[in-house]
């Protein structure tokens, strides 16, 4: 038995560590993995990997809890990221919003040839918790949509930065670029959500 302190939200958890794996990875998981979850928000990634024992589920615990924000790409506030290399952009939503949502189970994408405003909503996310609205980033003509995503709606959650990602367009207005957020400002925007 040990406990993990959260002296910031004044709870103390008691896990049973011959059960951890199974409180937290079985089929009944959600509301021990959500008590968890609400206690432990608080403490710093560093202060996980110290207090729980066996290391194997440190970054198990940290994946889950804290979002991956990738420092090669740019943030709307409405948690979509660009790469932009040329005049041309990759699109997607960030693994801040796949976690929200929850499992993905249907994507709705633009056709080939639209064209979007910065702002504009291009394409439907639905996750078995409810559907969400995507928004083009910057502006500009849809050149490629990611057609993997049709019959592997997943991937958005398993790889949003990479495989996950979801049109490129043709910017109209590279300009644009220059007001969305850096990896740095976008992780304190997450961070306002909790």
């Amino acid at each position: 038995l040990f406990t993990l302190p959260s002296w910031k939200c004044g709870l103390w958890i008691p896990l049973f560590t011959a059960n951890f794996h199974h409180l937290l990875l079985g089929s009944q998981c959600g509301i021990v993995e959500e008590y968890i979850k609400m206690a432990l928000l608080s403490l710093s990634k560093a202060t996980i990997n110290r207090l729980v024992p066996q290391a194997r589920y440190a970054p198990f615990l940290t994946s889950r809890l804290f979002s991956q924000v990738a420092e090669n790409v740019k943030y709307a506030p409405s948690h979509e990221w660009a790469k932009v290399e040329g005049d041309v952009a990759t699109i997607g939503i960030s693994d801040h919003a796949q976690k929200e949502l929850g499992d993905i189970v249907y994507i709705e994408l633009p056709e080939v040839g639209g064209t979007f405003t910065k702002g504009d909503t291009f394409g439907v996310v639905e996750s078995v918790k409810a559907a969400s609205d995507v928004y083009s980033p910057l502006s500009g003509e849809v050149i490629e949509i990611n057609e993997a995503l049709a019959d592997q709606p997943a991937k958005v959650n398993s790889a949003p930065y990479t495989d996950g990602w979801m049109i490129k367009i043709k910017l109209s207005a590279k300009e644009e670029v220059d007001g969305l957020l850096d990896a740095a400002s976008y992780k304190r925007e997450c961070e306002k959500d909790h």
